[in-house]
């Protein structure tokens, strides 16, 4: 069932995304389809998976291989520099090992927007299909690359990093893009908000051509919490459906155990289905949402 005229906005958060790949398990399971998904970082990562409509590879591929020091580790970081090993994620595992189904993916009529961070500009910079084309993995890659652990990528003549940054939440684009309602799916527990961070001094020196990037990275807690705060109120004029943890997760964003990533894929997967009377409701011409 197509949610008619209505958006589905993801967060990130690294390892916290497979929350995430357990709702959207839900919604395919159940037929549920959006016009327009925008999605950052790992949030981007499970939409590509639910678009193209491959049931259970979120899970095999964000749980199955947590394991494998090629995915995510140290040694990754101490050898080149990235903690997720990136040519591993956005290559080897779609293109070889767990097969990304292009052909599926590229016949959805779903619009689906990327948002990344311009590293010179520090503002976001978003992609759709017509912007990325057969680039797609290319453009996720340059959303999930987090500071300090993963390389800037570049794309289109343009230095990209983490969407997360400079959108943690991309409603407000959604709303551009002519979505007034919008599904928002969260990594983070009700009632949590960020902390200014403390890495200014690294900041400053990992990224001295950057200026504005290091400005955007001091200012997004701010950033995030007015996002929220904003969702919130969305939420109870009926504007907003959210979906997210109700309890402070055990999950980090660099989890590398197999079980806790099971437990928060099925909570997700839970939380889902427990909205899915109120989604159809929603879908209905003149209904109005109350949480």
């Amino acid at each position: 069932m197509m949610i008619n005229k209505t958006g589905l906005v993801l967060e990130g958060g690294g390892m916290r995304g497979i929350y995430t790949a357990g709702a959207l398990e839900c919604f395919l399971e159940n037929g549920i389809e959006f016009p327009y998904v925008i999605g950052v970082s790992a949030g981007a990562c499970n939409a590509a998976s639910y678009l193209s409509k491959q049931n259970g590879r979120n899970k095999k591929v964000n749980v199955d291989f947590i394991r494998d020091p090629k995915y995510l580790s140290w040694r990754n970081y101490w050898k080149t520099g990235e903690l997720f090993g990136m040519d591993y994620v956005f290559d080897e595992i779609p293109n070889k090992l767990v097969p990304f189904d292009y052909k599926a993916f590229y016949s959805n009529q779903t619009e689906f927007v990327v948002g990344t961070t311009d590293c010179h500009t520090g503002r976001p910079a978003y992609f759709s299909r017509n912007d990325y084309g057969e680039d797609l993995l290319t453009i996720i890659r340059a959303s999930s690359s987090l500071p300090f652990v993963a390389p800037v990528v570049d794309f289109n003549s343009r230095h990209l990093l983490d969407g997360g940054i400079s959108d943690p939440v991309p409603i407000e684009k959604a709303e551009q893009d002519g979505f007034k309602k919008n599904v928002v799916i969260l990594t983070r527990n009700r009632g949590y908000y960020k902390k200014p961070s403390r890495f200014s001094f690294f900041l400053k020196r990992r990224y001295p051509q950057y200026p504005e990037l290091h400005k955007t990275i001091m200012n997004r807690y701010m950033r995030y919490n007015q996002t929220i705060q904003e969702i919130e109120l969305k939420e109870k004029n009926g504007e907003v459906l959210i979906i997210q943890p109700q309890y402070p997760l055990k999950v980090s964003r660099i989890e590398k155990n197999p079980q806790k990533l099971d437990e928060l894929y099925w909570q997700g997967y839970h939380d889902a289905e427990s909205k899915l009377k109120q989604l159809v409701e929603w879908n209905q011409p003149g209904e109005l949402l109350h949480s």
